[in-house]
């Protein structure tokens, strides 16, 4: 659908500058080293389900608004929503992978050092986009603010009713329009995804996301979709390669090492394991000076 597509390719336009960073445990941090990829996950499956849910919502408010004040077609608006409650566990599937502009973050700390276990990896924005390029991914900046959120629903749901406007004809039958707003829905569900992967809630602001962003994939049992265990659940996630040529260490810029006990001897071996793979971070490598709270 060519409004949405519009919409959609304009919410990517963006480009990001400097460093962005990607937050991981020190278990993390091996894998990601020694495979010189970083795990993409299911974006269903991010923060606790919470990310396509959020723009569920969204899309279910402004409808019951449309329907309280006579606006647009009743049976439609709540086809879509019923569709989208749907679609959000059992529809395609889109994979992300976070950054962050801020490599220090208290409350990324909360998140993955609650055990003095979470290190930050800054790599230059650029070789992140040349990477996403090379691998037909896109990145874009998430979207925090609530009027700007609202503003984006309300031109779906515009482009979903004048889809159906236009298409529906004198006499259709009941069965028919049902017909056609499936179809619809259908023509917009890739790019509702791509917008709903960078939509999040306002409490996140702070973090200032850049988002990775994989196409979207309809066959999960004919594509190269991983599986690993996480959050007590099996979690679909693809690889996003970081090696810009064969045989060259991770072009890893700079690291800060989150909140822990041993800072010292960590740095320490912190440092050792990446000269020995190669990597010498030309803007170091940083303790976060954050206290260390154990539990």
């Amino acid at each position: 659908m060519q409004e949405i597509g519009t919409l959609t390719e304009a919410l990517f336009a963006d480009t990001p500058r400097g460093l962005l960073y990607h937050y991981t445990t020190l278990n993390g941090l091996l894998g990601i080293v020694r495979s010189r990829t970083l795990w993409a996950s299911d974006i269903r499956y991010m923060n606790d389900s919470a990310e396509l849910k959020h723009t569920a919502d969204l899309i279910r408010l402004e409808v019951q608004d449309r329907i309280a004040r006579g606006q647009g077609k009743a049976d439609l608006l709540g086809q879509f929503t019923d569709w989208i409650s749907h679609r959000i566990t059992n529809g395609h599937m889109l994979f992300g992978a976070s950054f962050r502009a801020h490599g220090n973050l208290l409350s990324q700390w909360r998140g993955y050092s609650p055990h003095g276990k979470g290190v930050s990896l800054g790599f230059s924005a650029d070789f992140i986009m040349q990477c996403a390029r090379r691998q037909r991914l896109q990145i874009g900046k998430c979207v925090y603010e609530p009027a700007m959120q609202r503003r984006l629903v309300r031109q779906v749901i515009d482009a979903v009713e004048s889809h159906v406007d236009t298409h529906a004809a004198d006499g259709t039958s009941r069965q028919q329009m049902s017909a056609l707003y499936q179809k619809v829905f259908e023509d917009i569900e890739i790019d509702l995804l791509r917008i709903a992967a960078i939509l999040k809630h306002p409490s996140f602001r702070e973090e200032k996301e850049w988002r990775i962003v994989s196409p979207v994939f309809t066959d999960s049992a004919h594509s190269r979709v991983l599986f690993r265990e996480a959050n007590a659940m099996i979690v679909p996630y693809v690889e996003f390669d970081l090696q810009s040529e064969a045989d060259h260490p991770l072009q890893l810029d700079h690291l800060y090492l989150g909140p822990t006990q041993n800072s010292n001897i960590s740095l320490n071996s912190l440092k050792m394991f990446l000269a020995q793979n190669g990597i010498h971070p030309p803007r170091g490598i940083d303790y976060c000076r954050i206290p260390y709270r154990h539990g």
